[in-house]
């Protein structure tokens, strides 16, 4: 049987990351930490922390312990809690991490089954795309959502599941939606707010203007989609973005799809770490992505430019 007196110590060490604060917390002697966890390790069959300097970093199975350990004692607080009359309840807890310019309206679709779950608690953390790849690689994070794929070679461990591609498509005031004139002449005389050159996105436009023979006027570029969703919403010219990006100012005809560019999606992916012990909720939202993100209706808007309702399945 397992030893709750060993998980307890663990418990300890995992949310301080160090034998000596740990210690301290328990009152008792550095050495009787070190030989409880070692006890647990025995009694698991797994190591759970990897030394690194000073500090312990939990394993793959080391992190999957404490989310149980934390677990088990939220069940002993709901248990105080119900005799009581608190209403305490144990949660499960998914860690996400996302690119800090990846689009909101795509993070909140893809973690909408969760959200209403009362057993579940997310917490999202966003980033600088190589701190994001760190915190994956330390399983502080479960899955990393990102708008492209990393380098993967033999020694990889990364696994990208595929959830998405978004048209992307030129945007802007309802006073577009009445123009009628080829795209090369639109890109040619409009001026543009774009995605940072670096984005695969803007590659793809680049390549496209470059066909056409097209040099266009460009108001601003941004790295952000956040920012590119408000100056598209300030009119500041037409906007290059996928349509989930500023769906909701569609939808209330703030803005217009004047143009969905030929060849050109948003790819959206979610990165995980090839694990012995894949994370329950996880495997289930991943699971249920594909069945949610497929050719939704379109509807016509204004002028009879096609406005994209929802992700199409990548």
């Amino acid at each position: 049987m397992l030893n709750y007196h060993h998980l307890h110590y663990f418990r300890a060490v995992a949310h301080e990351g160090n034998l000596t604060r740990a210690a301290k917390r328990l009152h008792v002697s550095q050495s009787a930490v070190s030989v409880q966890i070692q006890k647990l390790e025995t009694e698991l069959g797994h190591a759970l922390f990897e030394r690194q300097g000073k500090q312990l970093r939990l394993t793959e199975a080391g992190r999957i312990t404490l989310d149980h350990a934390d677990r088990v004692f939220s069940l002993g607080e709901e248990l105080l809690g119900t005799l009581s009359q608190s209403g305490v309840k144990a949660r499960h807890v998914l860690r996400v991490g996302s690119l800090a310019t990846l689009s909101r309206n795509f993070q909140l679709h893809f973690l909408e089954p969760l959200f209403r779950r009362d057993d579940v608690e997310i917490v999202v953390r966003s980033g600088a795309y190589a701190d994001m790849l760190r915190n994956l690689e330390a399983h502080r994070i479960d899955v990393l959502l990102t708008n492209f794929t990393p380098p993967r070679d033999a020694a990889s461990a990364w696994v990208a599941h595929a959830l998405a591609a978004q048209p992307v498509s030129l945007v802007g005031h309802p006073r577009h939606a009445a123009q009628r004139q080829p795209l090369a002449e639109l890109l040619a005389q409009e001026a543009l707010v774009l995605p940072a050159a670096e984005s695969s996105m803007r590659s793809g436009f680049d390549a496209l203007i470059d066909r056409l023979g097209v040099r266009p006027r460009i108001a601003a570029e941004v790295d952000d989609m956040a920012m590119l969703r408000l100056l598209a919403r300030e009119h500041l010219g037409l906007a290059l973005v996928p349509t989930i990006v500023v769906r909701d100012e569609l939808d209330r005809g703030e803005l217009v799809e004047v143009e969905q560019l030929p060849g050109l999606e948003e790819k959206f992916y979610a990165i995980t770490l090839a694990r012995r012990f894949p994370h329950p909720l996880l495997q289930a939202l991943l699971a249920s992505a594909g069945e949610r993100q497929r050719p939704g209706k379109s509807s016509r808007a204004k002028g009879g430019k096609r406005r994209a309702q929802v992700l199409r399945k990548g």
